[in-house]
């Protein structure tokens, strides 16, 4: 199941630099990450400062 960004995400960008496969963008308000794309290794989670980022 792939990973999401939930709104505590203050969109500082360290989640899009780990992510190996680039399924993580700027969206409107917060990143997002490409449910078709991510492969479920988890990096963005374990650099995110505010936790936002889960198993969806």
């Amino acid at each position: 199941m792939a990973y999401v960004i939930n709104d505590s995400c203050v969109s500082c960008g360290s989640c899009e630099a780990q992510c190996p496969v680039g399924a993580i963008s700027a969206g409107d308000s917060q990143f997002e990450i490409d449910a078709n794309t991510c492969i479920d290794c988890g990096s963005c989670a374990g650099v995110c400062p505010t936790g936002a980022i889960s198993q969806g």
